[in-house]
């Protein structure tokens, strides 16, 4: 169960995400209006609903197509909940360090985080099987995944080594 103070537009966006990015349904263009194009990426599917509040973060991961689907929450206060990190349906809770936390804040904070979005950088999923990790921030939805070759945008990867080291979410597959 994800925290109270989660509210339900942020539920409903991180839920249209998932759908989004990990099973490749189309949502909406930028304009609100059914995506037709289902190779366009998860945020210009999505439009401004692929957001959140500033200083949270989210992180959902999946392995494949058919792997469990793994998600991580983190507060502006450090609190995290991570549902099915570990692959095994167990659902964890925990506090990042203040350390792990200033850092955490000083890397959302970073402008040079809007251009490492989907959006921004025309993001497509190319690698079948592999492990594809989506950061939800207030800047939008940035998609990397782990295979060979594939350029790691440098401060939402970043983030997910700091959220994967901290939490039960794992950086690889």
């Amino acid at each position: 169960m994800l925290a109270a103070s989660w509210s339900r537009p942020v539920l409903l966006s991180v839920a249209a995400v998932l759908a989004a990015v990990l099973t490749g349904c189309s949502g909406a263009d930028a304009d609100g209006s059914p995506s037709g194009n289902p190779a366009a990426s998860p945020q210009q599917q999505l439009g401004n609903a692929a957001t959140i509040s500033e200083g949270r973060v989210s992180l959902i991961q999946k392995l494949g197509e058919t792997g469990p689907l793994r998600t991580l929450n983190v507060e502006v206060d450090g609190r995290w909940e991570c549902v099915d990190c570990a692959g095994d349906g167990v659902t964890s809770t925990g506090a990042l360090t203040p350390e792990q936390l200033a850092r955490l804040q000083t890397l959302l904070a970073d402008p040079g985080l809007t251009k490492e979005t989907d959006q921004a950088r025309q993001y497509r999923v190319t690698c079948l099987d592999a492990l594809t990790s989506s950061l939800l921030t207030s800047s939008g939805l940035i998609t990397s995944q782990d295979c060979p070759g594939e350029e790691q945008p440098p401060i939402a990867h970043e983030i997910l080594l700091l959220l994967t080291q901290a939490t039960p979410a794992e950086p690889t597959s």
